[in-house]
């Protein structure tokens, strides 16, 4: 009799791991391929090789690049160089990447940077937020971008416990964001356990100094983040769950779900268009492909533009996408004055006119 409980139980087990395994496979999108929808006008940028994960632009078309990440079981084609911040004036005929100079008294050596974010203050003064994984841990770092140096002014680190895993930021004041969570663990274990369950603990934090609280949860795996023109939305992309969540802002800074866009694809960072308010989406057409890293068939990348996010029926159109011949796993699409840039996890970065 225990015999038979004992297979019994391990058969419910086995049962359950297989069904966790093919969920997974099917949120990571694992056998989907991309047909190649090209742009005319494009090259890579010289200087970036080892990924761009996030792009923040300016509205006087100065662009930041947020480069070097690197993650636990995350491929790395620069595993022992730190990250840094680049910059490219988009208003130049020829622009050129060039490494932005960090203030004394910040520890360079283990700077790690994800999602970033510029706030712009009544004063004029740039503030520019980024995600932080010094040795693998979580931190935002708020520097001052001083343009006429081509610098950043180390001004705080900010460690919370309701930001154990933060991926990506967007600000709304001077020492004031939203970010969000791509895990409810800090531990790699507990992470990888977390996402093979797909618990959906993950979720959105508001922080200022005066308080921080979470502001929205229940997401498979929270990642990119942006605020809509008119400052009243707030869009998250959830990757594994492959959608936009649109939630409404309310004065006391708490967020309130508005409608979900559901898409084909694991969608990363968001931007907006300045010039019409469209969204620009990052995305992984293969998550299996980003993950278990095999140069002989890498990562594809896709771009969606989404028109009109608001209405009943969105227009999503493909801008880009690429089977990883030019370029791999685009997690990021940020657009200036006709001028298109697309970052990745940790391959390239393409410049476009469009």
């Amino acid at each position: 009799m225990g015999r038979l409980l004992a297979l019994s139980l391990l058969g419910i087990a086995l049962a359950l791991l297989g069904e966790r395994l093919l969920a997974l496979r099917n949120r990571l999108k694992a056998s989907r391929e991309v047909e190649s929808v090209d742009l005319p006008n494009c090259h890579l940028i010289k200087g970036i090789e080892a990924g761009a994960e996030d792009i923040d632009i300016l509205p006087n078309g100065l662009a930041f690049f947020s480069v070097g990440l690197k993650c636990p079981g995350l491929h790395s084609f620069a595993p022992d160089k730190p990250g840094g911040i680049l910059m490219m004036d988009l208003n130049e005929e020829n622009p050129r990447a060039l490494e932005l100079r960090v203030s004394r008294g910040f520890n360079l050596a283990s700077f790690n940077p994800h999602g970033i974010s510029t706030f712009i203050d009544s004063d004029d003064t740039v503030y520019l937020f980024v995600v932080n994984h010094p040795e693998f841990k979580n931190t935002v770092e708020i520097f001052k971008f001083e343009e006429e140096e081509n610098s950043l002014l180390h001004l705080k680190t900010i460690k919370h416990e309701l930001l154990p895993s933060v991926n990506d930021i967007i600000a709304v004041g001077p020492e004031h964001f939203y970010a969000t969570n791509d895990h409810y663990f800090s531990d790699p274990f507990l992470k990888y356990l977390e996402t093979y369950l797909n618990l959906h603990w993950t979720n959105v934090v508001y922080y200022s100094p005066n308080e921080v609280k979470v502001v929205a949860e229940g997401f498979d795996s929270a990642n990119g983040i942006n605020i809509s023109p008119d400052k009243k939305y707030i869009y998250v992309a959830d990757i594994l769950a492959h959608e936009i969540h649109v939630l409404e802002k309310h004065p006391n800074m708490n967020l309130t779900q508005l409608k979900v866009l559901k898409l084909d694809t694991l969608v990363d960072n968001l931007s907006i268009d300045p010039s019409s308010g469209d969204v620009l989406v990052g995305c992984h057409p293969n998550g299996q492909k980003l993950f278990v890293y095999d140069p002989k068939n890498p990562p594809s990348s896709e771009v969606l533009r989404i028109q009109n996010i608001l209405s009943e029926k969105p227009t999503v159109t493909t801008v880009y996408a690429n089977n990883g011949s030019v370029l791999q796993g685009s997690s990021v699409a940020s657009v200036y004055d006709k001028k298109l840039l697309i970052g990745t996890l940790y391959h390239r970065a393409l410049y476009c006119e469009l």
